[in-house]
């Protein structure tokens, strides 16, 4: 192992053992399940802020969203707004109101909305199968991390991350990751700050400038290892030597030149590329620096199709994300709620705009990633490109590499307690520690499995297709419930089932390959155009035809979700005052 991956090693380690160490204090003070569950909400806004932006900073923003800018340009512009514009949803509609409804989960909240256990059964299948595809690229990223920067294979990356994540959740549960998350916050904005100041300068002081009509240039001899099969554009006639299957014929170590078209590259090749030659693209991306800052550069069918659904989807489908919405019911009341939403706001904004930093400086100092496919690992490979394999290289690689293991140990933990949450308090029906300890093991053992199992997706494209899902169940849920008084369990019922089942056979049916080209293929891949507008449609519709089940103290229950505290209207004072009174 090289002397630059003994430090990333190192410092991934590091992250580690200090999360620990700072989860232990959390520990210290977690004497109930309430403790586990939601720190008792006695989380402050400025806080609970921290940790939400800790959590909610996924592999999909800390690799993802750099890699997607880096091969699509502005086009990707739209992943970083819609994940920071999903929290603006969540303070207008939802975050105080969810905060004094007095729930636990989001099954609570649908249950104690609309008084029904079947639609409380269902909401816990949903959260479950949210958290664990979500769970499946923050493990898969944490095994990229560990194959890029020290060449050990992915798997141990994958295992080593569930372990730290359950463990942190076993010993201390919410309370102890709350400022767990806090920290790898801060660390993961320092990580990606550092490099990016460094790269601009180093940018600004070379006279660079992307507003070519030339496809991007290799700026050293550079090789090229393909570990998948791909497909690549070319602009510019370019000669390279390849070791390897080329267009379908084996060659071996000999000079091929490419003319202008796509031609195609077997898994296990080696090119090498000198230095100024042009760079090839894999296909569907933009093959010059221009179209690159052009959005829907030609070429690209039914784009905005697309991005109007993906636009959805990453705009409300935040609103449906379990492991986001258990945060709001850790603060103490529904102000202390919003103002951690606002205050995650800001937050985010300043992390995704040095995130896009990055990506755009990738394209000229990463180029290679362009034609290997591997653009997830932008971020990683920056710091070496930029300063070189020495000791200032090795040291900022390791700083990156510990700021990405921070972004997977923070969401993972996370969605590791919302889905351990529902399964100990909805599938064994238990308020117990221990049972909550052993729900948090069988949350991470599941997508541990899958990780290892299923190929990997673009992480950002990945967490889009569970936006989606999330999307079409959950945020009709939440929006109406909260805001309707029409709304019945059977309408809420259908509707989950609708959005959910079709966006997630949608997605399916894409994946699988069977998606088709067109507008078509694009509503397949990209569901939350039709699926949320269905879902929502379906739940008025189904309601206004089943209004004898509407719950006879829906008025009470409204009003307790949108009285001031002060009032000691919501669920939780009501039960102080009980027990204040019994005693």
């Amino acid at each position: 192992m090289t002397t630059t991956g003994l430090i990333a090693l190192f410092a991934m380690g590091l992250v580690a053992v200090a999360s620990a160490v700072i989860g232990s204090l959390g520990v210290r003070v977690v004497r109930s399940t309430s403790d586990f569950l939601v720190a008792s909400r006695t989380v402050g806004a400025a806080a609970n802020a921290g940790a939400i932006s800790g959590e909610y900073l996924s592999a999909a923003s800390f690799l993802g969203i750099a890699g997607l800018i880096l091969r699509d340009g502005v086009d990707a512009l739209w992943y970083p707004v819609g994940f920071t514009a999903g929290y603006l949803a969540l303070v207008l509609f939802v975050s105080a109101p969810l905060r004094r409804s007095g729930a636990y989960t989001v099954p609570d909240f649908a249950e104690a909305r609309l008084r029904s256990p079947a639609l409380r059964k269902v909401c816990t299948i949903f959260v479950v199968v949210i958290g664990w595809l979500y769970l499946l690229p923050q493990l898969q990223g944490a095994g990229l991390t560990v194959t890029t920067v020290t060449g050990l294979p992915s798997w141990i990356g994958v295992v080593a991350a569930a372990v730290v994540v359950v463990a942190t959740v076993v010993l201390g549960g919410m309370r102890s990751i709350t400022f767990v998350q806090a920290f790898q916050y801060w660390l993961k904005l320092t990580a990606l700050a550092l490099p990016a100041i460094i790269a601009l300068i180093f940018f600004l002081s070379d006279d660079h400038t992307f507003d070519r009509p030339a496809p991007p240039q290799f700026p050293d001899r550079t090789t090229v290892d393909i570990r998948t099969d791909v497909v690549l554009t070319v602009a510019s006639p370019v000669t390279f030597t390849a070791d390897g299957e080329v267009d379908g014929v084996v060659v071996r170590d000999v000079p091929v030149r490419w003319e202008v078209g796509t031609h195609t590259v077997e898994a296990g090749t080696q090119l090498e590329f000198p230095a100024g030659s042009p760079v090839p693209v894999t296909s569907g991306a933009p093959a010059s620096d221009a179209s690159w800052l052009t959005p829907f550069p030609e070429g690209r069918d039914d784009g905005l199709l697309g991005t109007y659904s993906l636009i959805i989807a990453l705009f409300l489908g935040t609103m449906g994300l379990p492991h986001v919405l258990v945060r709001f019911y850790t603060n103490p009341d529904g102000r202390a709620a919003r103002r951690s939403a606002v205050v995650v706001l800001a937050l985010l904004g300043g992390f995704y705009g040095v995130v896009t930093l990055l990506g755009a400086l990738s394209r000229l100092y990463t180029p290679q990633l362009l034609v290997s496919g591997d653009t997830d690992a932008a971020v990683l490979l920056l710091p070496t490109a930029v300063l070189g394999s020495g000791w200032a290289g090795a040291l900022l690689g390791g700083l990156v590499a510990a700021g990405a293991w921070a972004a997977f140990l923070s969401t993972s933990s996370g969605l590791v307690v919302s889905v351990a949450g529902v399964l100990s308090t909805d599938i064994l029906g238990s308020s117990r520690v221990r049972d909550f300890r052993m729900s948090a093991v069988v949350a991470g053992a599941v997508p541990l499995a899958l990780s290892v199992a299923v190929t990997r997706l673009d992480f950002s494209e990945a967490v889009a297709l569970v936006f989606a899902v999330a999307a079409s169940t959950f945020c009709p849920l939440l929006v109406l419930g909260v805001w309707w008084r029409g709304l019945t369990d059977i309408g809420a019922i259908s509707g989950v089932l609708v959005g959910g089942l079709s966006s997630a056979g949608a997605v399916a049916v894409s994946l699988s390959g069977y998606g088709g080209a067109g507008a078509l293929g694009v509503l397949l891949y990209r569901p939350a155009l039709v699926t949320v507008p269905a879902a929502f449609l379906t739940m008025v519709v189904v309601s206004k035809l089943t209004e004898k089940h509407r719950p006879a103290d829906v008025d009470q229950l409204l009003l307790r979700l949108h009285a001031p505290e002060r009032l000691g209207l919501t669920r939780d004072r009501l039960e102080e005052r009980v027990k204040r009174a019994s005693g």
